[in-house]
């Protein structure tokens, strides 16, 4: 394994399905699609969001790999999880697509050199960022959000008492 594909950690981004799957494991629909509040998202919708963001970012890594000189995409997380009615989706559809774009992208990444992991793009920031920093920036992300539904989690527990969970 070479240096730079070390520093990526491709398990770690596979890995980032079955911490998902554990977080919301025993939950119902109704569990998973309920909301703190006005403006908060639920289970579901942290789900559709990391869905999204693996295909914005699936999208960013192959734009750096062509060598195009196109700024990456930004994209507003909001609007895309309520355009789509993210909420509305099964846990369990949304569950099975992000773990198939894992899946299909770390055939990519066993394919990449330490050169194709060191080329760059710049972010909608204007920043620099090279195809490993993206991955290791998207792992970590999905990592906030999986404690984020653990938030979700105890939150509906304190609303509802037991929020409907088994003792």
């Amino acid at each position: 394994m070479s240096q730079v594909q070390a520093t990526v950690d491709i398990e770690s981004y596979l890995d980032t399905y079955e911490s998902l799957r554990q977080a919301i494991e025993g939950w119902t629909e109704e569990q998973l699609r309920w909301k703190q509040a006005e403006g908060k998202w639920s289970a579901t919708e942290v789900l559709t969001h990391l869905a999204d963001h693996n295909i914005v970012v699936s999208f960013r890594l192959r734009v750096i790999l062509s060598g195009s000189e196109a700024r990456l995409p930004a994209f507003g997380q909001d609007g895309w999880v309520a355009g789509q009615k993210g909420n509305a989706g099964k846990a369990s559809d949304i569950l099975n697509f992000y773990r198939g774009l894992l899946l299909y992208n770390s055939l990519l990444f066993s394919r990449l050199t330490d050169a194709d992991w060191e080329k760059t793009g710049v972010n909608f920031k204007g920043e620099t960022v090279t195809a490993a920093a993206i991955i290791r920036s998207f792992v970590a992300h999905a990592h906030h959000h999986i404690a984020q539904i653990e938030r979700i989690r105890l939150a509906q527990l304190e609303t509802s008492g037991n929020g409907g969970y088994p003792s």
